[in-house]
């Protein structure tokens, strides 16, 4: 019975005839110089790779919130044509955090989006829905037009033509007494149905707002 069991290894490296082991050892120097490497290029790697990664997503979840602008009084904006005013979308960041958008007063005869407090005045994002390129309105057409790739948008913000994916992205609006105030953005897909703000490039038809989710930090909710 002795002779079947299984002889037990020595914790020694000379024992277990490891080429350049000394006597006394149980890692050999060599071993424990490669694993001291390994050791040495995970926390080199991980030093530069964890702040790149951190510096990548922190804007993901760095929360984003979208402050109300007064634009003016409400009878200076007709159903008929688009009146642009500059808001702040982002405080704090001077004139980066600015941008124009296009408002006008709800005409039922021409808008079918969801009639409630926050859209009884239009306002539409600048921000062409193919890679987020500025747009302008052009009253001779009827149009936004996006001068870089070609997109275009009826009087509505609705792709008339061009690569975008989705309509023009828009924000809430409010009366408050006389004045017209603007508020978070939010995306629609092409029946004007309300998401949660999307990127350009992103489409909402069909499962696009399953395939695109929005970020977790931005969100259409107008009590922000």
């Amino acid at each position: 019975m002795a002779e079947d069991r299984k002889e037990t290894k020595s914790k020694y490296a000379a024992d277990r005839r490891i080429p350049g082991a000394f006597e006394g050892e149980t890692v050999t120097r060599r071993r424990f110089m490669s694993g001291a490497a390994n050791v040495a290029g995970a926390v080199a790697v991980s030093a530069i790779a964890l702040p790149a990664l951190g510096f990548a997503l922190g804007p993901v979840f760095e929360k984003h919130k979208q402050p109300w602008n007064n634009v003016g009084p409400v009878d200076q904006f007709p159903d008929d044509n688009y009146i642009p005013k500059v808001v702040t979308l982002s405080a704090g960041i001077g004139q980066a955090g600015k941008s124009t958008v296009y408002v006008r007063k709800r005409n039922p005869q021409i808008d079918k989006g969801p009639a409630d407090r926050y859209s009884q005045y239009v306002a539409i994002s600048t921000r062409c829905m193919h890679l987020g390129c500025p747009v302008r309105f052009v009253e001779a057409a009827g149009r936004f037009i996006c001068p870089c790739h070609g997109g275009v948008y009826d009087f509505e913000g609705k792709v008339d033509g061009g690569p975008p994916v989705r309509p023009l992205d828009r924000f809430y609006t409010e009366v408050r007494g006389t004045d017209l105030w603007v508020g978070p953005r939010f995306s629609v897909n092409s029946e004007f149905q309300r998401f949660n703000p999307r990127d350009p490039g992103e489409a909402l038809d069909g499962i696009g707002h399953y395939v695109y989710p929005s970020r977790p930090t931005i969100r259409k909710g107008v009590n922000q």
